[in-house]
């Protein structure tokens, strides 16, 4: 009954869970801001190289 119990109020899944969502969001938030800086960066070289020539 004690292992039961001890089952029961153990709680360290939940923190890997959590832990692993929050993994999940901020990389999401990496991902998508380097995709925006990328394209953004790729425009204002382009807008430069086209300058210069």
């Amino acid at each position: 009954m004690k292992f039961v119990e001890r089952l029961w109020s153990d709680q360290d899944g939940q923190d890997i869970a959590e832990y692993a969502v929050m993994l999940a969001v901020i990389l999401v938030i990496v991902v998508g801001t380097v995709r925006l800086i990328g394209s953004n960066a790729n425009t204002v070289f382009s807008n430069v190289a086209s300058a210069i020539q």
